[in-house]
């Protein structure tokens, strides 16, 4: 799938006119996993509800594998099965009596048949990691945070979409449900081959999944390359006001500190560690 936006502009009329994207051009290819940063209000949210279709841009087009979803009368149900949009807190989007009929709702609206539809409930669950004869028949308010999370990011996989947006989807887990999260998004990018935009502010998530980092800021687009790039571009980043990951913010400090050899493009805890000792044996 391929994403193209030009020039796009979009304004909010509230007590005052508010410019929450100023002038994006873009291009998303179907190989990609993107990690989308910035501060509140820095047009994150909006970008995303715009690839969905959920808003129109004030200016520009947005064109989804051939189509421009900003020209009059697109079919956005259409575009909307093929991206896939999880908003912050997604459980709060639950609301059958059954995980197997909120998992359901979403294919039965495209007309399929119960036994396509059954069969999209079974592999959506079993993509999250849920047992579908454990859960089927549960109510999902019954069930933990995360796995209500997950069986909210299951009905949306149901729809069988190219691109999949999150936005914030590890808001308010605990570590285990983070870890759990990542480990879906992983696969589902590098296993299933599933275009991936995930907007967070935590930066190890990012650092660890994304092939490509967009940074946001008042509306415009600052920083647009690998996290190796965009993170080792500490002094935009502190003038941004966003944090690098953790670790890759010690490796920095070491190389303020005189180790002027030591890599900064560094993200786990297994790999600085080896920089470090690699360090200290040069200085030896």
């Amino acid at each position: 799938m391929f994403i193209e936006l030009k020039n796009i502009f979009h304004e909010y009329n509230q007590d005052q006119l508010v410019k929450a994207l100023v002038d994006i051009n873009l291009s998303i290819t179907g190989s990609e996993f993107i990690g989308l940063v910035g501060h509140t209000g820095s047009g994150k949210s909006t970008l995303v509800q715009l690839l969905n279709g959920l808003i129109k841009p004030t200016r520009g087009q947005i064109i989804i594998d051939g189509i421009d979803i900003t020209a009059e009368k697109v079919n956005l149900n259409r575009i909307r099965q093929k991206i896939g949009l999880v908003f912050q807190y997604p459980e709060h989007q639950l609301f059958e009596e059954t995980v197997y009929e909120d998992v359901a709702f979403g294919p039965r609206n495209l007309d399929l048949n119960e036994v396509e539809v059954k069969k999209r409930v079974e592999e959506s669950l079993a993509l999250v990691g849920l047992e579908y004869e454990k859960i089927k028949d549960r109510s999902p308010f019954n069930l933990s945070g995360g796995q209500q999370r997950k069986v909210a990011i299951a009905g949306v996989l149901a729809m069988k979409p190219g691109v999949l947006i999150l936005d914030e989807p590890s808001a308010g887990l605990d570590p285990r449900g983070r870890d759990q999260l990542i480990d879906l998004l992983y696969n589902l990018h590098f296993e299933y081959e599933m275009t991936i935009i995930l907007i967070s502010h935590r930066m190890e998530e990012i650092a660890r999944l994304a092939t490509r980092v967009l940074v946001l800021d008042h509306g415009k687009l600052v920083l647009d390359g690998s996290p190796q790039e965009v993170f080792s571009n500490r002094k935009k980043m502190q003038e941004l006001g966003l944090d690098l990951p953790q670790i890759t913010d010690i490796l920095h400090r070491l190389r303020e500190r005189g180790f002027d050899n030591i890599r900064t493009d560094i993200f786990t805890i297994s790999e600085a560690s080896r920089e470090i000792v690699t360090e200290l044996r040069r200085r030896d």
